[in-house]
């Protein structure tokens, strides 16, 4: 972690692109050829709120676990717990360094979630960066 200067603006600078890349993400077809990017692109946009927290706070992230850690924080009425984000995580890692192949219902699963819960955790990090 590095300390840095809090920058409530460029948080929510990322927070509307991470919106921005979910709102696109969810309109691609699932398919065995669309499978790792749905999965990286939905990880990526939650990581992404997550480093919006930090960035607010004047704290660079060093890693993936910082961000997700902060967002776990957040209390939320989800209809699914936040921690399956780490769930999604560990599978775009083992996408990214061991070159898994996601199967559709874990895709499925992850599209879902993301349409239950990304508004959500978006609005609440959104109303943190405001204050």
């Amino acid at each position: 972690m590095r300390i840095k200067r809090p920058d409530a603006k460029n948080a929510l600078s990322i927070i509307e692109s991470s919106k921005r890349q979910m709102n696109f993400t969810l309109s691609i077809k699932i398919s065995s050829e669309s499978s790792e990017t749905i999965i990286r692109n939905i990880y990526g946009c939650y990581r992404m709120l997550g480093d919006a927290l930090l960035v607010k706070e004047g704290i660079e992230s060093q890693d993936h676990l910082e961000p997700l850690n902060e967002l776990s924080k957040l209390k939320l009425a989800t209809s699914r717990p936040i921690n399956i984000i780490e769930a999604l995580r560990l599978l775009r890692h083992n996408i990214n360094y061991y070159g898994y192949k996601p199967k559709i219902e874990e895709v499925e699963y992850a599209v879902n979630f993301a349409k239950d819960s990304f508004d959500e955790v978006y609005k609440e990090v959104l109303k943190i960066i405001k204050e």
